[in-house]
């Protein structure tokens, strides 16, 4: 087989099969390349110059020794699909579930997850939207400290696992969405920039892809490659594009818009829909226009500001972020306008923000409405999710608002029965350096927003990632049971009436107390009232 790899700035490369170095030949483009006998499964590795520490192939697809071993060359070709006849799912009138492999199961695999795909086709899921499954150092994190793009993390159970995984969700009817992240690299494993000018500049992570500096094109070229693949070798229905906002882009065409054209150009071959969904913090409905109409191509974008209007509304909470939410008609407007941000003064940011949302060409399809995310529980000092905070009155108004209002709907893992089991930051870097600079940084981040440093648990402590595991058996306790129904009934009526997912923002209307203590979304024939006061929800028929 040929073995390449883009190392631009080296005059000497080999590359090391199963022990043995072989040299490699230039070729155009800063690209090397070997033929040498590595059939599926056999190790390999770089050396670079006259540097002989062995590194893996940026582009690995198996790394079964972890993020600083060799790489193992994979036949994507050898797996046995049962999917041929599945037609794709698409986003609209979807709804989507996010979970996390490695905490979603006591085991923490890829086919131990499958064994609850069952529990989300009963839910009415349509979409099950995975968070990062690329390399990372250690056996479990977030997956947000990936290094190798392309290799499924092994402890999750690999390449093959993740396939059984999608093949699985298929048969079930099941669409899946991928997160991934191209905007930084994590802290250990990150060999880049030995092989070449892969970085530039600096964003809130550390090193910043450089996708507009010289030597850029085969940059760019890395990123487009990884995210068609996953579409093309594991049959993914969508990507969910990680801080979109952190790329550093100032291209007249920006990498975003080049990969929705190359998204919906392998759409068409493959004959499904594919999806794209970003992740901005820029309230800027350009990310979700259509490139004809000259914005980015984006298919959906997360939705910050309903979640933090809503999560005000019903928690009371108005520090840091949340402090312009508490404003009466909050919620009320980012339901019918999507940004509460839209050109309006960020106290937060302490500069205006925003853009407003032209409701009458954008659809509420193109935004995803959620009451929580791993963010907005793994990001509090505990980890506690709004259940610990609320009861199942307001709950249900959280559920109602989400599952029946105009946006594309998601729930995290364990909402539907308001899980006890919190969802915390951890981590297992084997460096102790490393590992305790993690564990100091994330303390002291907390302790200035006005958390006691004890409070905070120790990302690196085997237990907190043990407690971020959900607890399936609260399934057969009637308080999770009932808070379990109330979401099948919610999205049973999302489905079965199309008014209650009719994505229109223009004809969407919303009706809201002087002192937003109820909130009535009107849904074509039907209204959806919210009383906050007395936590409670009704839908009725007008007709």
């Amino acid at each position: 087989m040929t073995i390449r790899v883009w190392c631009p700035e080296l005059d000497r490369v080999q590359v090391r099969v199963d022990g043995r170095d072989h040299p490699m030949q230039a070729a155009e483009g800063g690209w090397w390349r070997a033929d040498v006998d590595a059939p599926a499964g056999t190790d390999y590795a770089f050396l670079l110059g006259d540097d002989d520490t062995p590194l893996p192939d940026p582009r690995s697809a198996w790394q079964p020794g972890g993020v600083h071993a060799a790489s193992r060359t994979y036949d994507h070709s050898a797996f046995t699909w049962t999917d041929q006849d599945w037609p794709g799912r698409a986003l609209e009138r979807s709804v989507l579930y996010e979970l996390h492999i490695g905490t979603f199961t006591p085991e923490g695999t890829f086919d131990s997850a499958i064994q609850r795909l069952d529990h989300l086709v009963d839910l009415g899921i349509d979409l099950v939207e995975v968070l990062p499954v690329n390399s990372f150092d250690g056996p479990h994190g977030w997956g947000y400290d990936g290094v190798l793009w392309g290799a499924v993390h092994e402890p999750y159970g690999g390449p093959d696992g993740f396939k059984r995984f999608v093949d699985a969700c298929h048969a079930r009817g099941l669409g899946v969405v991928l997160d991934v992240v191209y905007n930084h690299l994590g802290p250990s494993g990150a060999y880049l920039d030995r092989f070449g000018p892969y970085f530039a500049g600096q964003n809130d992570w550390g090193p910043a892809l450089n996708l507009d500096g010289p030597q850029s094109d085969e940059v760019r070229r890395y990123v487009l490659d990884n995210a068609l693949a996953w579409f093309e070798h594991f049959h993914v229905d969508g990507l969910r594009l990680d801080a979109v906002h952190a790329l550093v882009d100032g291209r007249a065409l920006p990498i975003l818009e080049e990969l929705s054209a190359e998204t919906a150009r392998l759409s068409q071959a493959l004959g499904r829909p594919l999806t794209l969904i970003a992740e901005s913090d820029q309230n800027d409905p350009r990310t979700v226009t259509p490139r004809a109409e000259h914005g980015l191509g984006m298919d959906a974008q997360w939705s910050d500001d309903l979640h933090h209007a809503l999560h005000v509304r019903l928690t009371g909470e108005t520090d840091g972020y949340y402090a312009d939410f508490a404003a009466p008609g909050a919620l009320a407007k980012t339901l019918q306008r999507v940004f509460f941000h839209d050109g309006t003064w960020s106290s937060f940011r302490e500069r205006s923000h925003g853009r407003p949302v032209d409701t009458a060409s954008l659809p509420g399809t193109a935004f995803l409405a959620y009451l929580q995310n791993h963010d907005q529980i793994g990001n509090r000092a505990t980890g506690d999710r709004i259940s610990a905070t609320v009861g199942p009155g307001l709950l249900a108004c959280g559920a109602a608002i989400v599952l029946l209002g105009p946006y594309t709907p998601m729930l995290f893992m364990g909402e539907e029965w308001a899980a006890s089991t919190p969802w915390q930051f951890f981590a297992s870097f084997p460096d102790p350096e490393l590992a305790d600079a993690v564990r100091t940084g994330r303390r002291r981040e907390f302790g200035r927003h006005g958390w006691g440093e004890s409070e905070v648990p120790d990302p690196m402590d085997p237990a907190t990632f043990e407690r971020s595991k959900l607890n399936w058996s609260e399934l057969e306790e009637d308080d999770h049971r009932d808070i379990l129904e109330l979401h099948r009934s919610l999205i049973a009526l999302r489905r079965e009436h199309p008014e209650l997912s009719d994505p229109s923002l223009a004809s969407f209307a919303v009706e809201v107390a002087d002192d937003d203590s109820w909130i009535v979304m009107h849904r074509g024939r039907f209204q959806v009232r919210v009383d906050f006061a007395e936590g409670s929800i009704d839908v009725t028929s007008t007709s």
